[in-house]
């Protein structure tokens, strides 16, 4: 599967050892015309359960054939109505109000209605998945009515519609949240349904289209979801047509394609790799502590060389962990560190180290290849700091690092979320990638701005804690990475805002 490290960590958190505005009505949520064609689909990552609760990150295009979101996010990150036709916040943005759609009904017959709607949303919240925390500030849902209910949250929380329009925004037939049937029988509103019988559960998933789907029709009769366990399969299932569509995010497999000249090819960017520094406060690296010491770390990483190298110079060098979707967003603090090894020990001597100190660092060899724990080990000492590599398999990362929380720091694969609010909650508030709960004086007043300040306020306050971030070295960033949606000769693809794949609306037949 991707390993990704945002979705194995929140995954890790939910097992507790592990990891504004508002709508308009009008609009059909589905694709283009109705067409006769199958759809194949490569992916990595493998669907272990198709219970909403357990929906997460590169897994969502197996949901979104069987569920329906209450809200829909367009491809820009722009919103939509899909179950709810209209939402809006009331003044002090603690209150959600959803009118959803009428005469719609999941595919075992139920109704769908603000019951149904209440009842997926505690489902999600209790469930313990890996999204689950998303739904923290849910406080209660209280129905009106069939066709509207009120959402209360213990606080303002400026990245709802966009959890809504994501895993915790699927809705499932309430009859079968209690059973644990929708782990393998999914019962949804959505386009398609679950064909059992040409499915073999964690190797290939196909789905056939509803005939009597409440929205408009995709242009694909079936859609396939194929699990390959490594990129080579599948850039030669493209090439020889077995496949339409799939994410190729190694740069060599990229580079393998680009003669193929039948193939389409759309670069985009979504994750960043980079290492972040869980150990501010000095738990287990006194010198974490310092300011200094993490301003060169910063200033020992040769990014460019290891892009070049390890990436083929596929992708952009970065300073920061907010992405260019996001209002914190700061082209200039993409290279606010330059390499200057120099300045690097002159910084450590002054904090003290001018002879160094050991960083242990956890790896996953999906995450870190050996040119990249060869790169990093080589950058670091070249200033005194000398890396140690403690080999993990995925069991023991998740176990160790989120349970244990035995490192001060990981290189991790993080997906860069176009809202300002997720990414703060992810990697900055006390959580799963602030396991020890560091802060200061700054972030704590910048924080409370991006929540519940105006639209202005809010992103003023984005941008002042991403500068502060960088300056103060809470992170030390390699690169975002450029990844490839290939697809054959027939089909046309746009890239998501906010996934590492595309949304299953985002495929239609080329243009004859």
């Amino acid at each position: 599967m991707r390993f990704s490290a945002r979705s194995s960590a929140l995954a890790a958190t939910a097992a507790a050892a592990s990891l504004v505005l508002a709508g308009c009505a009008g609009g059909d949520a589905g694709g283009g015309k109705a067409g006769a064609a199958t759809l194949d689909i490569a992916t990595l990552t493998n669907a272990q359960s198709l219970d909403p609760k357990d929906a997460i990150g590169g897994a969502l295009p197996y949901f979104q054939a069987v569920y329906d979101t209450l809200v829909q996010r367009a491809p820009d990150g722009s919103y939509r109505p899909m179950l709810a036709t209209k939402w809006a916040y009331d003044e002090s943005r603690t209150k959600l109000s959803l009118t959803l759609r009428e005469n719609v009904r999941f595919s075992d017959g139920t109704a769908f209605d603000a019951d149904a709607v209440k009842a997926n949303l505690e489902h999600f919240k209790n469930g313990g998945g890996g999204a689950a925390k998303t739904l923290a500030p849910l406080k209660r849902v209280t129905v009106e009515d069939a066709t509207h209910l009120t959402l209360t949250l213990s606080a303002p929380d400026p990245a709802m519609l966009f959890h809504l329009s994501d895993a915790a925004g699927l809705m499932a037939s309430p009859a079968k949240l209690a059973d644990g049937s929708l782990r393998t029988t999914p019962v949804g509103t959505g386009p398609y349904t679950l064909d059992k019988g040409r499915t073999a559960i964690g190797n290939k998933y196909t789905f056939q289209r509803k005939q009597d789907y409440w929205g408009r029709k995709l242009p694909y009769e079936s859609l396939t979801i194929s699990v390959f366990d490594n990129e080579t399969a599948v850039v030669n299932g493209l090439k020889t047509g077995q496949i339409d569509s799939a994410v190729i995010q190694d740069a060599s497999q990229q580079v393998a394609l680009a003669s193929d000249s039948k193939l389409k090819k759309t670069d985009f960017t979504f994750d960043f790799q980079g290492l972040l520094l869980f150990d501010r406060g000095g738990v287990h690296t006194p010198a974490l502590r310092k300011t200094e010491v993490r301003q060169a770390l910063n200033l020992a990483i040769d990014r460019r060389t290891m892009l070049d190298k390890i990436r083929q110079g596929r992708g952009q060098t970065t300073n920061q962990i907010y992405g260019p979707e996001t209002q914190a967003y700061d082209k200039a603090l993409d290279s606010h560190y330059a390499h200057d090894p120099a300045k690097a020990r002159q910084l450590l001597a002054k904090a003290g180290y001018s002879d160094g100190f050991t960083l242990k660092l956890p790896r996953v060899s999906a995450i870190v290849s050996d040119a990249l724990a060869s790169s990093i080990k080589t950058d670091l000492k070249a200033v005194g700091v000398t890396v140690t590599w403690d080999q993990l398999d995925g069991a023991s990362a998740l176990r160790k690092i989120y349970r244990e929380k035995a490192y001060s720091a990981m290189v991790m694969n993080i997906g860069q979320s176009p809202n300002d609010w997720v990414a703060t909650q992810d990697q900055v508030a006390p959580g799963t990638f602030n396991m020890f709960g560091t802060t200061d004086a700054t972030v704590k007043r910048l924080l409370p701005k991006i929540q519940v300040g105006s639209e202005q306020e809010a992103g003023d306050a984005a941008r002042a804690l991403n500068k502060h971030l960088v300056e103060q070295g809470w992170f030390v960033p390699f690169y975002r990475m450029t990844y490839q949606v290939v697809s054959g000769p027939d089909v046309e693809v746009t890239p998501q805002s906010g996934m590492a794949v595309p949304s299953i609306y985002n495929y239609a037949p080329a243009a004859s």
